[in-house]
């Protein structure tokens, strides 16, 4: 389906709003001081879980779009690759990948995984569209969920576009991804939360920005990104600035809001909706 933005909303005012609904996540410093751990740091192993789950059993729009662009085959530029969901998925079909990632240990995790498909890929060490000159360009542009870390989305876009020649293909959940853990927010620090920004605003700046960007809605089938509930509930832990001594309040919290403790999956990302947004060059 193709979202329309609206005309009388001029792009400025979608920018403003963009920053500011992320802004909005920041976790007051009272919060973040009482605590040692980053809650803003997934451990690596649920990354390479989720690039070999998913470059085992392709499928969604996501794969579709840039794989139906890789006939002929043609490079690949991942940016924001993680381990290389998007990426490693298109082997089969990619003649040359380029991953740009700002943690060197998600670009060897992908390297690791490329090489023994076959393929050396080039690894940069950034952040987009920083990184941008040094990336060069590629026959497909791949962008999974990294969206909303992006304050400064146009220049973001418009780098991605750049860098494309047959088609850019970006893929984020429908609504923030961590909204899902706004009830447990209320609970353990009365915390209200918010709810923005969302893909739809993403892609009214895109067509505000005069690309053809089309869009799909649809849901990936939730994974076990988690080796155990274990690993889930001390990762929730954190991501809620609690300390590890209560963990077994957030594990109890986990089971109440639906979480299945013998199929740990990502209360933040996986099972929800995900919107497709691609546009050709």
């Amino acid at each position: 389906m193709t979202h329309t933005g609206n005309d009388s909303d001029p792009i400025p005012v979608l920018l403003q709003r963009w920053r500011s609904d992320l802004a909005s996540w920041a976790i007051p410093a009272h919060i973040t001081a009482a605590v040692a751990d980053s809650p803003w740091v997934l451990p690596r192993a649920v990354f390479a879980r989720r690039a070999d789950r998913l470059a085992a059993a392709p499928a969604g729009p996501s794969f579709e779009r840039a794989w139906a662009a890789l006939d002929p085959p043609g490079t690949v530029l991942d940016v924001g690759s993680g381990a290389g969901a998007a990426s490693l998925p298109l082997l089969p079909r990619c003649t040359g990948l380029t991953a740009v990632d700002s943690q060197p240990d998600m670009l060897d995790l992908l390297a690791k995984r490329a090489e023994a498909a076959g393929l050396q890929p080039r690894l940069v060490t950034g952040t987009w569209p920083d990184a941008a000159a040094e990336a060069g360009k590629a026959d497909v542009v791949t962008c999974h969920h990294v969206a909303y870390n992006v304050p400064e989305i146009e220049p973001f876009v418009a780098a991605l576009s750049a860098a494309a020649r047959r088609i850019v293909v970006v893929e984020m959940t429908a609504a923030h991804p961590l909204v899902s853990l706004n009830p447990l927010w209320l609970r353990f620090h009365g915390l209200v939360r918010p709810a923005g920004p969302t893909a739809d605003d993403f892609v009214a700046i895109v067509q505000a920005m005069g690309i053809p960007a089309l869009a799909e809605r649809w849901r990936r089938p939730g994974g076990r990104d988690y080796e155990s509930f274990a690993e889930l509930t001390d990762v929730t832990t954190r991501r809620l600035c609690l300390p590890p001594e209560r963990a077994a309040e957030v594990g109890r919290a986990l089971e109440e809001s639906g979480i299945d403790p013998a199929h740990p999956v990502d209360l933040g990302t996986s099972g929800r909706e995900v919107v497709t947004v691609w546009w050709a060059v």
